[in-house]
């Protein structure tokens, strides 16, 4: 029976590219499953045999460690060399956008919260 490695859910093209290959190289045998169109199901890397399991974590914990100390290290690049996205450069990029969602956010708050205005009046 399968056994879901990774579920694809806010998860890039390139990481799970790279988890892919990181399966194959070390002889896991796996498949994709594609996320539905309406978000309903959010699609994953399946393990094919449960035995796998254990060994396929261990490298996804290694995997998942170094990557995440590369992308803060980029990170902390492109804000040191004024090339990473920021609310401020977001701003100065895409006023327009950037109003509209404030907007949108500040409408959402005010429909959820209007219920207890009305009750206390």
């Amino acid at each position: 029976m399968a056994k879901l490695l990774l579920n694809l859910r806010n998860v890039g093209d390139d990481e799970s590219f790279e988890v892919g290959q990181l399966l194959d190289r070390n002889g896991i045998a796996w498949y994709r499953t594609e996320p539905s169109p309406w978000g309903i199901s959010s699609g994953g890397i399946w393990l094919r045999d449960n035995e796998d399991q254990p060994r396929a974590k261990a490298l996804m914990a290694t995997y998942q460690a170094e990557r995440g100390q590369r992308v803060r290290e980029e990170r902390a690049a492109a804000l040191r060399d004024g090339s990473a996205e920021t609310f401020s450069s977001l701003l100065r990029q895409r006023p327009l956008f950037v109003v509209a969602v404030l907007l949108g956010m500040l409408a959402a708050a005010a429909l959820v919260l209007l219920p207890f205005f009305l009750l206390r009046g």
